[in-house]
């Protein structure tokens, strides 16, 4: 479940039809003690590109590429579809990209880790400083329009951040609207964190 899927989207979106910019998706990292956490990370496509994805899919075999060929998938009443991947245990144990530029976890003091993703590496991935000829940001803002990418970091405490606490300040949210990003017109600090008192 590596973060940098949201990367492979843009390159999916321009290279194969782009099937996966179709996707909505909630990454939501829970301290679960000073040296784990668990990890969802939700991903919801479209009933249009479902049905397509699915028609393209018969009589083949999964591929690790394939959506939601880690999770578990829910057919909606809508045509839409709904994957969740889990994943829990030590930080250094978890798939979210950290040596690539996803999701870093560091120590910040007795009980409180800090969790960050940096946005910059997204930017990157996601081709926002390349120039796109008319017909490719077309295709883009088709594929990419109103999706977004919501990082959420819960714990018992949210102690610091930079993302928008609750009220009960135990989780931080963090919603990146993919269009923009790529386009370069969202408001973002180089990386998004928040400092976790742990359970």
């Amino acid at each position: 479940m590596s973060v940098k899927l949201l990367g492979k989207l843009a390159a999916t979106a321009l290279l194969a039809a782009g099937l996966s910019g179709c996707i909505d998706i909630d990454v939501e990292v829970a301290i679960t003690s000073p040296t784990t956490a668990r990890a969802t990370m939700t991903q919801v496509m479209s009933a249009d590109i479902y049905a397509m994805v699915k028609m393209n899919a018969e009589g083949q075999a999964i591929d690790e590429d394939s959506f939601c060929a880690d999770g578990d998938i829910t057919e909606n009443a809508d045509g839409s579809a709904t994957c969740v991947m889990v994943e829990e245990g030590a930080f250094a144990d978890l798939d979210l990209g950290q040596d690539d530029g996803g999701i870093t976890f560091t120590e910040a003091g007795p009980g409180l880790v800090r969790v960050a993703l940096p946005t910059a590496q997204m930017k990157a991935e996601l081709g926002a400083e390349e120039q796109m000829d008319e017909e490719t940001r077309q295709m883009v803002e088709a594929f990419f329009e109103g999706r977004t990418m919501t990082v959420i970091i819960s714990g018992a405490e949210i102690v610091e951040s930079n993302m928008t606490v609750a009220g009960d300040r135990r989780s931080a949210e963090q919603v990146i609207p993919l269009l923009d990003l790529i386009n370069g017109d969202v408001d973002l600090p180089d990386e998004v964190f928040a400092v976790v008192r742990a359970p």
